[in-house]
């Protein structure tokens, strides 16, 4: 298109000379153009195609004069059809555009709205006209939807079970066993309760025999009276017996076993031994149960009260009476304090704080 309009710029300053100049000139100019046009139609030499700036250029020319008597190249009918084509584009590029899109805030709002399962298009677009006074139609709202989400309404029948976790995690309490195998082939259990929302690890203890008696009894110990939880989360291990739910629902709580083959729906112990594993047991072989549970001791401690957790924002647990987070100093260290690090199991990990120098 940039080149067509540099094309008629250029014969249009071509052709102002002659609107101004002499009738005879002109004239004169148009017959010697005219007998060198003869010359090649007696030599019957074939024109080349014209291109659509020269196209635009007869175009234009022909509404200042007869052009029927002066066009050699063409048909009148071609070039009739290249202004009924002209015609066409002209208005195409007219009526260009449509509707302009929504702002890239209010698009990213939309997606954002349409993450509630439930919801459908209409009720999108009522909860941005009334409540946020942004007035869009269901059909706006349609457009905008997510490709890999129907845009009707979705009926969800329950309530999604990372959903519930979220929900309930202050009131939620999970537990699982890992197997441990001693420095003697002796396979021993540990047992692990986590608070979901915390992150917390509650209660921990080692056996080499599991059993439902036991593992009521850790409840017992791990469970204050004066708690705050509603729900116990374990797998349907054998251990896990109807004898150990009812304990728990004595206790006040309500027993949730995972679906079956479901690993993932105790996603958050399941991590936590991984965590375990990988931070503590994987570079040890315990030599008996007390080993182990000294071992053990000594790393949650570390996991409660010291450890850095991502998913807390990040935070600690539990942390120790009297801390709080660390000023920032930007890139540098404050003058008048210096690192001090503290060896966890051997050196196998470390703890670092502030501490102030000596004056």
């Amino acid at each position: 298109m940039l080149c067509i309009c540099q094309d008629l710029s250029l014969e249009t300053l071509c052709f102002i000379p002659l609107m101004v100049g002499r009738k005879a000139a002109l004239a004169a100019e148009v017959l010697f153009l005219r007998k060198q046009l003869a010359f090649y139609q007696e030599r019957k030499v074939k024109p080349r195609r014209f291109d659509d700036s020269a196209r635009l250029s007869l175009l234009v020319l022909a509404k200042l004069f007869d052009w029927k008597s002066a066009l050699v190249n063409v048909k009148p009918e071609t070039l009739i059809g290249w202004h009924k084509q002209a015609f066409r584009m002209f208005w195409r590029w007219k009526s260009r555009g449509g509707r302009p899109r929504l702002p890239k805030d209010i698009r990213r709002l939309i997606v954002e709205i349409v993450k509630n399962p439930t919801w459908g298009q209409e009720r999108v677009a009522d909860e941005l006209s009334l409540k946020l006074g942004i007035l869009v139609s269901p059909r706006t709202v349609r457009n905008y939807w997510p490709q890999d989400l129907d845009a009707g309404p979705r009926k969800v029948l329950t309530q999604r079970w990372m959903t519930f976790v979220r929900n309930h995690a202050s009131a939620l309490i999970a537990c699982d066993f890992a197997t441990i195998v001693t420095v003697r082939f002796r396979m021993l259990y540990v047992l692990v309760l986590v608070e979901v929302g915390t992150r917390r690890i509650l209660h921990y203890n080692v056996t080499a025999h599991p059993t439902a008696e036991w593992t009521a009894q850790q409840f017992r110990e791990a469970i204050p009276s004066d708690h705050h939880y509603r729900f116990l989360l374990h797998d349907r291990d054998s251990i896990f017996s109807e004898e150990v739910d009812e304990a728990v629902q004595g206790f006040g709580l309500q027993a949730l076993r995972t679906p079956v083959r479901a690993p993932q729906a105790n996603a958050y112990c399941e991590r936590l031994i991984g965590t375990m594993r990988r931070e503590c047991l994987d570079f040890m072989i315990p030599l008996s149960e007390n080993h182990l549970r000294r071992v053990l001791t000594e790393w949650v401690t570390h996991y409660n009260r010291v450890r850095p957790h991502s998913s807390l924002g990040p935070g600690i647990p539990d942390p120790e009476p009297g801390w709080r987070r660390a000023e920032h100093y930007g890139h540098r260290l404050p003058n008048d304090h210096r690192v001090v690090a503290k060896a966890i199991l051997g050196g196998l990990h470390h703890e670092y704080r502030l501490e102030r120098r000596a004056a």
